[in-house]
């Protein structure tokens, strides 16, 4: 029975605001040594310049988007639908690291942020691919079970 047609969870892995001004101005900082010695426009450039490319590094790492739409789960550009779901176990952050250390899979699809506790594992079943799990962090880890649930994940036993 295919899955709903909306979409069931959206996510956009985002820095935690009160990162961008701490780190922008430490970017300020670590470049004022260089701008001091400079008079003129060449001062305000030297200065803009290293903070501009650091806010789009960060704007970059927060681009990741986590969605379940109709019966497929995306991660950024990767798709998975969701007959290829064994099963779905919501992390918390012990959770998370112990998949990231010591039980981790070097085939496992991950993408997770530091920034966030939480992550999903998405146990895989699917002959044709190699990749035994996804790990993805997401804020709610419950609600994205939840949804691939929803949209069609059987539930099997482990």
């Amino acid at each position: 029975m295919p899955g709903p047609t909306t979409d069931a969870y959206r996510e956009r892995l985002t820095l935690p605001w009160p990162w961008w001004p701490a780190v922008l101005a430490g970017t300020a900082l670590l470049v004022s040594p260089v701008w001091s010695g400079v008079a003129g426009p060449l001062r305000a450039v030297l200065l803009a310049g290293p903070v501009l490319a650091v806010a789009v590094a960060l704007w970059w790492l927060g681009r990741v988007r986590v969605a379940v739409v109709g019966d497929e789960l995306r991660v950024d550009d990767a798709r998975l639908p969701v007959r290829f779901i064994a099963r779905v176990v919501p992390l918390d952050a012990a959770g998370r690291r112990e998949l990231l250390g010591p039980a981790a899979d070097p085939l496992g699809f991950v993408v997770q942020r530091p920034w966030i506790r939480g992550a999903v594992q998405v146990v895989l079943d699917d002959p044709a691919d190699p990749t035994p799990y996804w790990l993805v962090s997401t804020r709610d880890p419950e609600r994205l079970a939840a949804a691939l649930r929803q949209a069609g994940t059987p539930d099997r036993p482990e």
